[in-house]
């Protein structure tokens, strides 16, 4: 919800069970475009941190003890300072896991939640935004039917990229 790229839809129960296997296996590529809050000092990194229902907020995931292994992998793109002197970043994430709100639950962990994002980082935002900056740019994954890899690709939406011409 509120992200925007590409999507799959399996159309049938067996296509839908391969897919499934694939994601319990981490074998699924999935790279992700995202603006996030303040700027990054390294060029890349890691983050890793179970994830689970939020002790404190159920409607939320959060990094808890006893919750399924995480790892997300981001790579800076490019820091911003805006005009009125706000600092954002834009990234490129890789998940090597896929734990429901992974994304948004790591980065908000190391200070950086994405922009527009209102369950786990700032509730208001200096911009009109219709929902969070997290953008799937690529999905890849071996064809339940014919077996072949295949990769999808979705551009940057409008939005995203005036985003971040204006900073």
């Amino acid at each position: 919800m509120d992200t925007t790229g590409v999507i799959i839809a399996c159309k049938n129960d067996i296509s839908h069970r391969i897919i499934a296997e694939q994601l319990k296996k981490h074998s699924i590529k999935r790279r992700y475009q995202a603006i996030v809050y303040g700027t990054f000092k390294v060029k890349e990194g890691t983050v890793e941190g179970a994830i689970g229902r939020s002790k404190t907020d159920r409607k939320k995931m959060a990094i808890v003890p006893d919750g399924k292994p995480a790892i997300t992998h981001y790579r800076l793109i490019k820091n911003y300072t805006s005009s009125n002197g706000n600092n954002f970043a834009h990234i490129e994430c890789e998940l090597e896991t896929g734990r429901t709100h992974q994304i948004r639950v790591h980065l908000a962990s190391i200070g950086h939640p994405l922009l527009g994002d209102e369950v786990y980082g700032a509730a208001k935002n200096p911009f009109k935004l219709q929902g969070q900056t997290l953008h799937a740019e690529m999905f890849g994954f071996i064809h339940p039917k014919t077996g072949r890899y295949m990769e999808f690709h979705a551009p940057l939406p409008e939005y995203f990229k005036k985003l971040l011409i204006n900073f």
